[in-house]
């Protein structure tokens, strides 16, 4: 086990830990471990301390201490991102897991979500009122994170990326000051924090807009044999070209889980899940996603009229925290033949039973905003695809990165040249491809907020020298 060590004197480190709310944890210290641990298997990184802020003033101390003796500084909200950017060696961990308040208006249909909250804490307080803003597809992914990364989920093509649905932050920059931003006030700082991650501070409170979302929704999935793959691809393909917004429709490749509704033979054997989902009017949808449900021969078709809230978690038993993660993200126009071709050929060697190939069907209402109206630049990207390279024995870590390189490489030639930046395994190297054109205007963002760069543990936008 490493040695975890601080050149901090110790009488400036119990100062910081008598001035929190919160508490202030060292190796050794009960609950030390327990807080260090982050969602993707991988990360085993030991912060020489741990800030569990209350509160802002926590956050405000934890910033300040951090720059003024020249600490490396990570920032956890929920610890789901997939590089692991919330934990560090050697530094100081701020973990905003316990700040995870959300409070929804419902007549001014706005809702203010703290930086610890997750997706299944803002839909139970909004569904609460029949309301939602696009986010993610997995009920433990942190609120923070993923609107810093820009946020696309089942109603995207509707309403959005989560970022064009946000209102306002209150942010914490590197010199310690409570900011607030939004368009009218530090609209450059609004404007990155939109799409260019943790970079530019902590924000300790997000504004969002809300709209009339269920407690209903149509949605589901049909299942196919892996054989059917080429000619399901297609045919999901052709059907989303003219679909309305109101139509999602996302597809994973896989080995079968053992999903009580599967036939026991098919457990372990290659699929094609579709995931048809429809925001609107359930008698409409039905009409809508009829031509997806009634092609070819699916092993089965659990497309019902649903709780929202449930299918937000209904992958949730796929992704569970803990195992090992590597992942791999491109954008794309348009799926040409030759690129299903090269997915159904990958897809028949996946590296593990617990990997899967994802397909998210963006557009709509999300590329209808132009790429500089905020920092996320992906506007042109039909799809989002996800490799979630995924297993459990450290021996297999070589095999299974490579693998996803290898698929990531064989890819390329059809994809944008972009990537979602919340898809990085990587803490660094891709940063031109997340953050496209807009990166040099990030650049002189962050070299005014912070020219330090004390908020590097990121893709990290490097101020100007």
């Amino acid at each position: 086990m490493s040695v975890t060590t601080t050149p901090v004197d110790d009488g400036a480190i119990d100062g910081l830990g008598e001035g929190l709310h919160g508490e202030l944890l060292r190796p050794g210290d009960l609950g030390y471990d327990d807080a260090r641990a982050i969602w993707n298997g991988m990360i085993d990184r030991r912060p020489a301390l741990i800030v569990r802020a209350m509160g802002v003033s926590d956050v405000i101390a934890a910033v300040t201490f951090a720059r003024e003796h020249d600490m490396l500084l990570a920032i956890r909200g929920a610890g789901h991102n997939i590089a692991g950017n919330a934990v560090c060696d050697d530094g100081l961990m701020l973990d905003l897991s316990a700040m995870r308040s959300v409070r929804v208006d419902p007549e001014e249909r706005t809702a203010r979500v703290e930086p610890g909250a997750t997706l299944a804490d803002f839909d139970h307080e909004a569904q609460a009122f029949g309301l939602a803003t696009p986010l993610g597809i997995n009920s433990t992914t942190g609120v923070a994170g993923l609107t810093l990364g820009g946020g696309f989920g089942w109603i995207t093509r509707k309403y959005g990326l989560t970022v064009d649905n946000l209102r306002s932050v209150d942010i914490v920059t590197a010199n310690g000051e409570l900011r607030h931003a939004s368009e009218d006030e530090n609209p450059d700082l609004f404007w990155a924090v939109r799409g260019g991650g943790g970079n530019f501070g902590v924000v300790t409170s997000f504004e969002f807009g809300l709209y009339e979302v269920g407690p209903e929704v149509l949605a589901g999935m049909v299942v196919y044999r892996g054989a059917d793959a080429p000619a399901v691809l297609r045919h999901v393909r052709d059907f989303n070209e003219t679909a309305p917004d109101e139509s999602t429709v996302w597809v994973v490749l896989r080995k079968a889980p053992p999903l009580p509704f599967l036939p026991e033979s098919i457990h372990g054997e290659d699929v094609i899940v579709v995931v048809p989902f429809y925001a609107g009017d359930i008698a409409e949808g039905e009409e809508v996603l009829a031509p997806i449900r009634e092609y070819g021969v699916p092993i089965a078709d659990t497309v019902s009229p649903r709780q929202y809230t449930a299918f937000q978690q209904a992958f949730d038993p796929l992704l569970t925290e803990g195992a090992r993660n590597y992942w791999k993200s491109h954008n794309f126009r348009a799926i040409s033949d030759d690129a299903i071709d090269t997915v159904v050929e990958y897809a028949r060697n996946l590296p593990s039973p617990l990997s899967e190939i994802f397909f998210g069907q963006l557009g709509g209402a999300m590329g209808r905003v132009p790429a500089d109206a905020t920092s996320f630049p992906h506007r042109d990207a039909e799809y989002g695809m996800n490799v979630h390279t995924r297993w459990e024995d450290p021996a297999m870590d070589d095999e299974c990165m490579t693998w996803s390189r290898e698929f990531f490489d064989a890819m390329a030639p059809y994809a944008t040249g972009g990537v979602y930046v919340n898809f990085i395994s990587e803490r660094e190297g891709e940063e031109t491809l997340a953050y496209g054109e807009n990166y040099d205007r990030l650049v002189e963002v962050k070299t005014k907020y912070d020219p330090e760069n004390l908020f590097r543990m990121n893709q990290n936008v490097e101020p100007a020298r």
